[in-house]
């Protein structure tokens, strides 16, 4: 299988990066209809970028992030949680990952594990911070392996089923 990691046009490439997710995450095409439209909303946002994974010419996985602005959606949802542990803070100067998904046929394998440290490598920014569901899981797992720790938990978005925790970590990310 000849797998390759490098830039990702999402604009161009939405409709297939949101399939990986849809599977998975385990999206429905509801969700998915209002997941493309945030992600190309996304992709204009300054330092806004991208990568993907293709195994064989198909995208199986990616990941994308940009710069942190304290008046975008998602920081003015965490930012009570993190101000509350007091670690609102972490919303300057950070490069926040905003979505990192493999197909599951591609998962445990390393994959996530390259996306991230890849985008991560190329921030400007002295640390990173994202959000995931707040279970113990592999993804979690993962991000813990590369130096990422709990900032806040049980956080809740509007019409998320299930609370997510805040994680930060400074860049860059272990390799361990």
């Amino acid at each position: 299988m000849d797998l390759v990691i490098g830039s990702l046009d999402l604009s161009a490439h939405v409709d297939e990066a949101l399939a990986v997710q849809a599977v998975a995450f385990g999206l429905g095409p509801d969700e998915v209809a209002v997941r493309r439209q945030i992600v190309l909303r996304h992709m204009t946002y300054p330092g806004a970028r991208a990568l993907g994974a293709t195994a064989d010419g198909n995208l199986v996985g990616f990941v994308y992030g940009m710069p942190n602005d304290r008046t975008h959606w998602w920081s003015t949802v965490v930012e009570p949680y993190l101000r509350a542990n007091g670690h609102d803070h972490w919303l300057d100067d950070s490069f926040v990952i905003t979505e990192l998904h493999v197909h599951p046929e591609h998962q445990n394998r390393g994959l996530g594990r390259s996306l991230i440290t890849t985008i991560t490598d190329g921030a400007a920014e002295p640390r990173s911070i994202l959000s995931a569901i707040d279970t113990d899981s592999p993804a979690r797992a993962l991000y813990r392996s590369l130096g990422y720790q709990d900032l806040a938990g049980q956080v809740l978005f509007p019409s998320a089923p299930k609370p997510y925790a805040v994680m930060g970590a400074p860049l860059p990310l272990s390799r361990g």
